[in-house]
Formats: C-alpha cells, structure tokens, sequence
C-alpha cells in the first residue's frame, strides 16, 4: 500500500477544488422538498415512513448514480494528459493508488448518507414529528445503505480505470440504474443487482405502507451477506485489473 496516504491527501485536495464537492448536496436537498411535500399524518412509526418517503429517490437513483460520477471523476486526470504515468512514476504503488481513490468515493458516499440524516431531522422537525426518533433502525438503515454502495463503487470504479472516456462510464452506470425500480420489486434478483442493493438495504419494508413489496422485506442479514460477497469480487476484479493495466 505505498503511498496510500500520500495520494489519499492528493484526491482529497482534487476533490476539494472541485465542483463535485456540490453534489454531495444534491440527493439531501431534493430529499428535503420530497420530505416536505409527504403525508406523514397518523403514521404509527413517523419516523419509518419518513425514511421510506425521502428514501425513495435518494437510495434507488441518486445513491447508484452519484457513486458512479465520483468514481469517473476521480480517474479523470490520469485519463487526460498521461496522467496514469506521471503519477505512477512517484514513489507509489499501484495498489495504494487504488485503494487511495476507491476510499474516497466511498467517503463521499458516507459524506452523502450524514447529510441526508440531517435533511430527515430536518424535516422532521418542521413536520413537528413528535414521536421519538427510531435510531437503531434508522441507522442501521442508512449505514446499510453506505456498506451497499461497496460493491458498486468497486464495480465503477474499475469500469472508470478502463475506460479513459468520462461520459461513458457514466452512460453505463444510469443505463443499468433505470431498471431499479423494476428490479426492487423482485425478492429473487433484486439483492443480487449491485444498483438495486442500496435501495434495498436504506428503505426497509416496514417504512413502507402496506409493509413494502418485494426485495424490501428480505432480512437485512441476507442482503449484507450478498452484498459483502460480490463487494469482495468487485474489488479483488478491479484491482488485480490495475495491477496488471499497461500505462
């Protein structure tokens, strides 16, 4: 892992001068004024629903879609320039290159989901939700939601190394996140669909009216244990790739 940190420092600052830093707002503002506009009168469970509410359009599209971008971004000026070989001929190695860069998408994604819990307090607060706040569940929701964008960051991001095109990748990535709603509702594929997988993890069933449909009602132990499993080929996949990618 040499040089782990070293480029860790370097994405990080690239990150920070960048306007991808914004989009880290987008998901959270929109899930304000879908929060807002939500009727969450005589729930039992406020909180669950409220989390169901502003949960749809954040885990289903936003969530896949954003750790798509910031995987093809974070690639973006090694592809530009012969970036790969100026960077690949200081004292690092490539696997601390990318685990670097797979560590910061996956803390933008963490950045995402933080945001997105306030915006739920939030909103929360200007409903006048009254009822105490469902903690365990909700947070073992939302850091579910994070462990299930493992996969598909991994996924994006070797996707992104072998592509140098910035839009292609991110052509791919909402061509295969359109289906998810089609997807979810699938109890028999929808946990094996790495798009699908944090949607599935972030809204539980029980958030739902009606108690939710399809992949929503698996046990959330399952859903971990698959998505843990292809998290590790995705990841072993991309990096032996780079490993062996000629520069």
């Amino acid at each position: 892992m040499g040089g782990y940190f070293k480029i860790l420092a370097s994405e990080r600052l690239k990150m920070s001068r960048s306007f991808i830093v914004l989009l880290l707002l987008l998901s959270p503002a929109i899930s304000v004024l879908v929060g807002l506009m939500s009727n969450i009168e005589g729930a039992d469970r406020p909180w669950l629903v409220l989390l169901g509410t502003m949960g749809m359009l954040h885990a289903l599209l936003f969530l896949p879609i954003l750790s798509g971008i910031f995987a093809a971004f974070i690639c973006r000026y090694e592809h530009n320039g012969g970036g790969w070989k100026q960077l690949l001929v200081l004292p690092v190695t490539r696997t601390g290159v990318y685990f670097a860069k797979y560590t910061v998408v996956m803390v933008m994604l963490a950045i995402i989901q933080l945001l997105f819990l306030g915006a739920m307090l939030l909103v929360g607060t200007v409903k006048g939700i009254d009822a105490p706040v469902d903690w365990e569940i909700i947070g073992r929701c939302l850091a579910g939601g994070w462990v299930a964008c493992l996969p598909l960051a991994a996924l994006q991001l070797a996707v992104s190394l072998m592509w140098s095109s910035f839009a292609a990748p991110l052509a791919l990535n909402v061509v295969f996140t359109i289906p998810n709603m089609l997807v979810v509702n699938s109890a028999q594929f929808g946990p094996y669909y790495p798009w699908a997988q944090p949607f599935i993890a972030t809204v539980p069933g029980q958030a739902m009216e009606g108690g939710g449909f399809g992949a929503m009602n698996l046990p959330f132990e399952n859903l971990m244990i698959t998505v843990l499993g292809s998290f590790v080929v995705f990841l072993i996949f991309g990096w032996t790739y780079f490993k062996m990618k000629e520069i």
